[in-house]
């Protein structure tokens, strides 16, 4: 069963929707509670680092997420949501995140007059690393939209990047803890397989 966390900025009923294409039991919440019974955890996120980090703590979320990540329960951050799996953002100022994985989110340089900020549409993933997020899987175009993105990453934990001006880390991951920055549930079919892979990953690590 997988709990998408509800803390009032993210893209709940469009991923809802995709979990059910897939035939993946879920709930949405925003109770520590309820989201205790989930066997993996699913954090979306639209807007700001600094408005979502205040939201998390507000709820008691923040802490319960990074206990239920230590204690090795699955988790997925979407665009937003993978950012906050970080030490800090750049955005409107200086802003801890979840602190999960080391990395600094900073706002995409602008390389050319040309180039749109925020990233907006399709754009071609290349693997990077191996993980269970990738098994069967083959490179494709999945959907961004972002002005940020994750800085000096630890090379290790770049599961796939894409080419926006510099290099993006669009799937990162380590041992239970997993982030898109991109829409998944908004990218066709690679996104669907890279959602199938996850509910997998949390139904093999719960016995299921």
């Amino acid at each position: 069963m997988i709990g998408i966390v509800d803390y009032g900025m993210g893209n709940l009923f469009s991923v809802a929707k995709a979990l059910e294409r897939l035939d993946v039991p879920y709930f949405i919440s925003g109770e520590v509670k309820e989201l205790q019974k989930a066997d993996g955890l699913l954090l979306p996120g639209v807007g700001s680092f600094r408005d979502a980090m205040t939201l998390l703590k507000r709820q008691e979320l923040a802490r319960f997420i990074k206990k239920s990540a230590d204690l090795g329960k699955p988790l997925l951050g979407i665009c937003l949501g993978m950012q906050l799996l970080y030490e800090e953002s750049e955005e409107n100022g200086t802003t801890e995140g979840l602190g999960l994985l080391k990395g600094r989110i900073i706002r995409i340089p602008r390389k050319t007059e040309e180039m749109k900020i925020p990233h907006m549409g399709w754009n071609k993933l290349r693997f990077v690393n191996d993980s269970p997020l990738l098994d069967g899987l083959s490179e494709g175009h999945v959907y961004f939209v972002h002005s940020y993105y994750l800085s000096e990453p630890n090379p290790d934990h770049v599961l796939a990047a894409a080419e926006y001006g510099v290099e993006v880390p669009a799937i990162s991951g380590w041992d239970n803890i997993f982030g898109m920055q991109f829409h998944p549930e908004k990218s066709g079919d690679l996104g669907m397989k890279l959602l199938r892979n996850f509910t997998r990953f949390v139904e093999k690590e719960a016995g299921v």
